[in-house]
């Protein structure tokens, strides 16, 4: 999901180069949203992964 992130993070940059502000703005808001839900799923994962490890 990380990854996904990073390639809607580099689109947004070339986009927003060539001056396709459009869809730089979308891709940016896609690149956000996937850059928080890795984040929430990461901490869920260490946090069940710390209860189950007792």
């Amino acid at each position: 999901m990380l990854y996904y992130a990073v390639v809607f993070f580099v689109i947004a940059l070339i986009a927003g180069v060539l001056g396709f502000g459009g869809i730089a703005a979308g891709a940016v808001g896609i690149a956000k949203i996937l850059f928080f839900v890795f984040i929430v799923l990461a901490i869920v994962s260490v946090v069940f992964g710390s209860v189950k490890g007792f």
